[in-house]
């Protein structure tokens, strides 16, 4: 029983699955490093990723294309990232809150929406998600044409925008400066840095990449969208932000761990291991809580993190 376990946890079609599932938490990972290194604390990104594959689904079923509804996850997720800027920013509405609110207003929205447009609260119906793309040169390559040579376009978009990410917070003026407003806000003020208007900018770009990782789940994962279709991804991807070191490529490894232990319940349940399936996907989650806790009392977050700064501009 042991080697069967062993086998399917780390075979390959596990690795290739933790890939597909790391991607819509990487994603929503990375918008909470550029929230929360501009200060901001960014509880909502679970109310963004629930809100990015609602429209996906609606964009595909309005237009017949997969890719106008990613267009409108971009654009919806901008906006939610805006309404919490003006919360968070302009009105210093306590972070932690607003990030709830924006959640339970997701929530209600998506549910109350499907049943106006669709007269069905539980799923929308089926529309045109993104096909598998291969890449010919990499999928010929022995283990790591397996893994990476055929996925979803988003898989490999994730990629790129992660490590972009990574250069523009780390390589660029524009990411010194977000940088400097999260560690230390009177600086970048003293030095003429608009502080309000980066911290929008960074919110706008969290809801962006948290909105394309629910277009990834209701698109590039399936082709429709069900009640609460996030279960947990935005909270992950704090943790995940958290756990590696709010970086967006430390947010990329996180991700894959969460995703591994996803990818390895969903494995388990197939064999008769003598454990309650319940308990087996209580995994991911109770990986979450621990890391979590571990990473909070570890780590360093940036020193002006959910702290409101008068500006005296």
């Amino acid at each position: 029983m042991m080697q069967e376990i062993f086998s399917v946890v780390f075979s390959l079609n596990t690795f290739t699955a933790t890939i597909r599932i790391a991607t819509p938490i990487a994603l929503a990972a990375m918008g909470g490093t550029f929230s929360e290194r501009a200060g901001i604390i960014n509880i909502g990104l679970e109310g963004m990723i629930l809100s990015g594959a609602f429209v996906a689904v609606l964009g595909s079923f309005l237009t017949g294309s997969p890719w106008i509804g990613i267009l409108f996850a971009l654009l919806v997720g901008a906006g939610i990232g805006a309404l919490f800027a003006c919360f968070a920013v302009t009105f210093r509405a306590n972070h932690v809150v607003a990030g709830v609110g924006i959640n339970i207003l997701a929530l209600g929205t998506t549910t109350w929406l499907m049943q106006v447009l669709w007269g069905n609260k539980g799923s929308s119906p089926n529309v045109n998600g993104l096909q598998e793309i291969s890449i010919p040169m990499l999928k010929d390559i022995p283990v790591v044409g397996k893994l990476l040579g055929t996925h979803c376009p988003l898989v490999y978009l994730m990629l790129l925008v992660v490590f972009g990410g990574w250069v523009l917070l780390f390589k660029t003026p524009l990411g010194l400066r977000i940088r400097m407003i999260g560690e230390h806000p009177e600086a970048a003020d003293t030095l003429g840095i608009n502080i309000q208007r980066i911290q929008y900018f960074s919110l706008i770009l969290s809801g962006s990449a948290a909105g394309l990782g629910g277009a990834y789940l209701s698109l590039g994962h399936l082709n429709w969208f069900s009640m609460n279709m996030s279960a947990g991804r935005g909270y992950m991807a704090l943790a995940a932000n958290i756990f590696g070191q709010w970086n967006p490529l430390g947010g990329l490894a996180a991700s894959s761990l969460f995703a591994f232990t996803d990818a390895v319940q969903m494995r388990l349940q197939s064999l008769n291991i003598g454990v309650p399936y319940e308990l087996i996907q209580m995994f991911p989650y109770l990986l979450t809580i621990i890391v979590l806790a571990g990473a909070v009392m570890r780590s360093r977050p940036p020193a002006a993190l959910g702290v409101h700064y008068e500006t005296n501009q």
